[in-house]
């Protein structure tokens, strides 16, 4: 006997997709970003990613307003930045407790509604696919849901305590876009490095009542976001002895296009946002000092909003300003991309 309460069928991805289609023209703009994107960690660009935008997407109205500028600022930095904005709809929580995400509470102060947060997830996708021509970044915190948003991402990120559940690892294997392992939350970074390999490789499983076969997705990659020991201190592996360390990791693992998204933030910064600013110089000039380094950095994730900092569920709302983790503000995160383009 189940304790949970089936309160309703909900529509399959399939059925989603029919109801909100993406058009040849939006189709067309990802395809080109996937391929652009792909190039980057394959090793045939030297462009720099860029995966910005806020922490959880909780707002579509003011999530739109932050894609719409940096659409004009990437504009001004695109010889040397790709830009994949952040539309995080699904937010993991380290108790269970707490907002979980648009997916969940399309208007963070009412009820759970999963009907109501499919459709408005996919809305926000394909408005800022076909306004702004950003096909974008999501969490991929529950494997059986990607189908709802797979043809409009071009990066997925797999977080810190879903990189060594098995389902998570098969499923990314397979993608077609990359998909980045983070490193655990204790910060064994042979759980990640095992993750990739798990990613790159074939497998047979059980996805959405199907039995499948997946063909390896060598895009899978590393994201290194710092780490938190056993007394609940944060510690950062961002540093050039860091990324050093795990050029030797892939060199032993025998894995094809070895690569690395740094997260400036969470434990990489203890969650004091501001320091991205910081971080983020701190790992470009070890890109100066080491060509292997720049080799294997594809690329930054920044958390950034409209304002900075973040507030509670149920204040007087700031529009723009994070409801989770505190997130850099758009005029330090523009003044922080235009130093990231001139520095390379």
């Amino acid at each position: 006997m189940m304790n949970m309460d089936f309160l309703r069928k909900l529509p399959i991805p399939k059925e989603v997709k029919a109801q909100y289609p993406v058009t040849e023209e939006m189709a067309a703009v990802k395809a080109k970003r996937d391929e652009e994107i792909a190039k980057v960690f394959k090793g045939e660009s030297n462009k720099f990613l860029l995966i910005i935008g806020p922490c959880s997407a909780d707002d579509s109205r003011a999530v739109l307003d932050y894609i719409g500028r940096l659409r004009l600022l990437e504009d001004r930095v695109k010889d040397k930045i790709l830009i994949i904005p952040r539309i995080y709809t699904n937010k993991p929580r380290t108790t269970g407790d707490g907002y979980k995400g648009m997916l969940h509470q399309p208007n963070p102060n009412e009820r759970p509604d999963m009907l109501k947060g499919i459709v408005a997830i996919r809305e926000l996708h394909m408005r800022a696919l076909a306004e702004y021509q950003f096909s974008c970044a999501d969490e991929m915190l529950y494997p059986e849901n990607h189908r709802y948003l797979s043809d409009l991402l071009s990066y997925v990120a797999v977080g810190a305590r879903s990189a060594e559940d098995q389902q998570h690892r098969l499923t990314a294997s397979g993608l077609s876009i990359p998909v980045g392992m983070k490193n655990p939350t204790g910060g064994d970074l042979s759980v990640m490095m095992n993750s990739i390999t798990a990613g790159q490789h074939s497998h047979t499983f059980l996805y959405r009542g199907w039995e499948v076969v997946s063909q390896g997705n060598p895009l899978t990659h590393a994201i290194l976001r710092g780490y938190v020991d056993s007394s609940g201190k944060s510690w950062p592996n961002y540093h050039y002895e860091d990324l050093t360390k795990l050029i030797g990791l892939y060199e032993k693992s025998g894995l094809v296009n070895p690569a690395v998204i740094v997260d400036t933030n969470h434990a990489n910064s203890g969650k004091q946002c501001l320091q991205q600013i910081r971080i983020a110089k701190d790992i470009l000039y070890s890109c100066k000092c080491n060509g292997d380094i720049r080799k294997i950095v594809k690329g930054l994730m920044i958390e950034s909003y409209l304002e900075d900092g973040a507030q509670a569920i149920g204040e007087a709302h700031t529009y723009g300003k994070s409801i989770t983790d505190p997130c850099l503000g758009w005029e330090k995160t523009e003044r922080l991309v235009l130093e990231i383009a001139e520095s390379l």
